[in-house]
């Protein structure tokens, strides 16, 4: 078999050109680089990190920043892998067609639909929180009724065109990477007293340590941390779908995985590290306020809690408006496979996959409801059970690159233009990391029913590809045995 043919088996450029200017399954090439470079930033910042910071600061104090840095470092060498895979293969199924092709059909089966329900309860999630903001801000339109017009602007804005989706991205994580930018500038200046007219004493990195130290609780809050950030830090991986529908993926993708250590180094850490020098780690308004409004109080920003609400709101409509992009692009993917009903891998006029969309769209509808109508059952057992999915979604990747390398550099290792650092001692040692933070987790009291959960679906998941994957080859068997029998 050919190096061509097998990429295409991937989800590869059939025609061989550097930059795949043409998507080969379909899909209309729509994304420009502006916009492949505001979602591979905006990507990374999601509503988790406005809203969830203050939480793990008082958990761990100012060592938060190691459980940042732990889990950054943790996405950057994920980024790393799937870079590699995606440079080399641009496609819209992402880690999932690579799966399929390296660990088996029932892998690709399993995780792309994992991924696929995760996002789609993400949506129902997102969707009631930009509810819930503007309720308080026009009462008179009930928070179920917001909901469901966040959700049918973002459904037609999908269905409009690629390009529609990219244009509204671009914009939404625009906002949220100017008011970080904006955040860290401004913050540094408090913390050496050099902001005019701001209220905090300017006490540099003093709040660092002189509220018990560094590390106030322990070596075992940093672990705890851990878990209360890397959620927050899902959505990186989205770029690489997005690829397949630019002009030029392997450059886009190139782009995206070299960038991802400053941007992860200035959005999470960088921001965070203001927080932590601007107040104590104690400091009640942390939790109160939540860490960024709290901060912000403490310079003197007048209406800095209305200020983040907006900012909130963009995150939520960015995380929304991505969610149900990527959602409806890996259930197109599943449909090109085979492993998803036909109808979800044809593309309409626009260039959009109709079908995949709309069912995607339908189920977060349903989550939306759920949630209103059966919160602390059926919708709790959803949030539950999807969980866990970000951090399976990444040992997947770590383990299908430990199988693609091999295969490209036998096949096509011209297209290897991305290459994991240290292969593979770096790839086992992140995997071992994921295994070791899924493991934590179960000691958990906070996260054992999550990751409880999250296992049991997978394992039905996984159960249901392999018994896919079995009748699928036995009938490949009794086909090519058929004429045999019939020469007998």
């Amino acid at each position: 078999m050919s190096s061509t043919t097998t990429l295409q088996k991937a989800g590869g450029d059939p025609t061989g050109e550097p930059g795949g200017a043409q998507p080969s399954d379909g899909l209309k090439a729509g994304l420009k680089n502006r916009h492949l470079s505001m979602i591979a930033i905006g990507g990374v910042i999601g509503a988790g990190l406005f809203v969830g910071s203050g939480g793990g600061i008082a958990k761990a104090g100012p060592a938060i920043l190691v459980s940042y840095a732990l889990v950054g470092a943790m996405v950057v060498f994920v980024m790393r892998m799937l870079g590699e895979m995606a440079a080399a293969s641009p496609n819209s199924g992402s880690f999932s067609a690579y799966a399929d092709r390296a660990l088996g059909r029932w892998a690709g089966f399993s995780i792309g639909w994992l991924y696929w329900f995760f996002w789609v309860v993400v949506l129902a999630v997102e969707a009631t929180a930009g509810a819930a903001i503007l309720e308080s801000w026009i009462p008179a339109v009930p928070q179920w009724a917001w909901a469901l017009i966040v959700m049918a602007v973002l459904t037609v804005t999908n269905l409009g065109s690629v390009a529609s989706y990219g244009e509204f991205e671009f914009w939404f994580a625009g906002i949220k990477v100017v008011a970080i930018g904006a955040f860290v500038i401004v913050g540094l200046l408090a913390v050496f007293g050099l902001l005019p007219g701001s209220d905090n004493p300017g006490a540099g990195f003093a709040h660092l340590t002189d509220t018990g130290g560094f590390m106030p609780n322990g070596f075992g809050s940093i672990l705890t941390g851990v878990l209360m950030v890397v959620f927050s830090f899902m959505g990186s991986e989205i770029v690489t779908l997005a690829a397949g529908e630019s002009k030029d993926p392997r450059r886009a993708v190139t782009k995206a995985t070299n960038s991802v250590i400053w941007r992860i180094g200035i959005f999470y850490l960088g921001s965070i590290f203001i927080v932590l020098t601007l107040l104590p780690w104690n400091d009640p308004s942390i939790t109160e306020k939540g860490s960024y409004v709290a901060a912000l109080d403490s310079i003197g920003i007048a209406n800095a809690g209305t200020i983040m609400e907006v900012i909130i709101l963009t995150a939520v409509l960015s995380c929304l408006n991505s969610g149900l992009y990527t959602a409806s692009r890996m259930a197109f993917s599943l449909g090109e496979r085979g492993d998803a009903p036909k109808a979800f891998a044809r593309v309409g006029k626009r260039g959009v996959p109709v079908a995949a969309i709309l069912g995607s769209v339908v189920f977060g509808f349903v989550a939306v409801y759920f949630n209103y109508a059966f919160k602390d059952t059926v919708f709790n057992f959803l949030l539950n059970s999807s969980g866990a999915i970000a951090l399976f979604v990444w040992l997947v990747i770590c383990l299908t690159q430990l199988r693609m390398r091999g295969i490209l550099m036998r096949e096509a290792p011209e297209k290897v233009t991305v290459k994991m650092w240290f292969f593979p001692y770096l790839t086992w040692a992140t995997a071992a990391m994921i295994v070791l933070v899924l493991g934590y987790m179960f000691f958990d009291d906070a996260n054992r029913e999550v990751v409880s959960l999250s296992v049991l679906v997978a394992a039905l998941v996984v159960a249901a590809g392999v018994f896919r994957d079995r009748r699928r080859k036995a009938a490949e068997r009794a086909e090519a045995a058929g004429p045999a029998e019939v020469r007998g």
